[in-house]
């Protein structure tokens, strides 16, 4: 579903050249709204739930392979890290490319024909229309459900972990109940909150605009400890972060701060 975007995109046959030019040097103001959306976007490629999620299954796989204690599963090996290293560039890389062309196909759809304030998810769905004409409402809630089958235990389950780790509660999806409950509890909450916004009659597309300006505040002090623990010898053995990763994730978390500084100052 999420691909229909990428042909949306072509048949709604954009400016290529300007669309292009654009993307390399992006026209910005220095308004809130500009801003906002920036940390948004940022907030969107660079989430925190992201973090505990990944290291936090990391750890399930691992249990799930039968290494039930710390020191079973201390360390990586060069296969786990490479196998790491793919699926993260490779979901990255996807994740991107899709947002790109949802980004592409919105600006020659909706912003063309001066819809520049999305309320709901049938004005969105008018993106879709290139490609599926009268059916673009269909293709957008099937989009939907699944993106959110998708969304649900990850967004859910990174809570769950992060609060679990944060008060030294047992934590994991395969505990049981009685092992698990506040772990448990801490997820279902999460999913009600959910359901609770949706009954209140809140704005979805607003909401998730929030919760995406929201995570580009949250993200660069949570990449300022994970860049100082990839330094840290001490911890990271023969694995510490070399001269590229350092420059790629320092000049991230730098952009990420800045960013966040002047949505603060917009604010202000």
């Amino acid at each position: 579903m999420l691909l229909a975007y990428i042909a949306s995109a072509i048949l709604a046959r954009p400016h290529w050249l300007e669309a292009l030019a654009a993307s390399v040097v992006p026209r910005m103001s220095l308004g809130a709204d500009s801003i906002s959306t920036l940390v948004g976007i940022l907030g969107t490629t660079i989430s925190p739930y992201l973090f505990f999620w990944q290291a936090s299954q990391e750890v399930e796989e691992e249990k799930a392979l039968g290494r039930r204690t710390i020191r079973q599963r201390r360390g990586a090996t060069a296969d786990e890290l490479r196998d790491a290293r793919l699926d993260v560039v490779t979901g990255m890389a996807f994740s991107n490319l899709v947002m790109y062309f949802i980004i592409l196909a919105t600006a020659t759809t909706l912003y063309r024909a001066g819809k520049h304030d999305i309320e709901t998810s049938r004005q969105a769905a008018e993106a879709l229309r290139p490609l599926a004409g009268d059916a673009a409402y269909l293709l957008f809630t099937l989009g939907i459900i699944g993106t959110g089958l998708l969304a649900i235990p990850v967004l859910a389950g990174s809570a769950s972990y992060a609060v679990a780790e944060l008060f030294g509660w047992r934590s994991g999806l395969n505990l049981g109940w009685r092992q698990g409950r506040r772990f448990y509890l801490v997820f279902g909450g999460a999913v009600l909150v959910g359901m609770a916004l949706d009954l209140l009659r809140t704005s979805p597309i607003r909401m998730l605009f929030f919760s995406a300006v929201l995570n580009g505040l949250l993200a660069p002090p949570l990449m300022l400890l994970v860049m100082l623990v990839g330094n840290n010898r001490k911890i990271m053995g023969e694995h510490v972060n070399g001269p590229w990763l350092n420059f790629f994730g320092w000049t991230a978390t730098g952009a990420m701060a800045l960013a966040a500084a002047a949505f603060l100052i917009s604010v202000v």
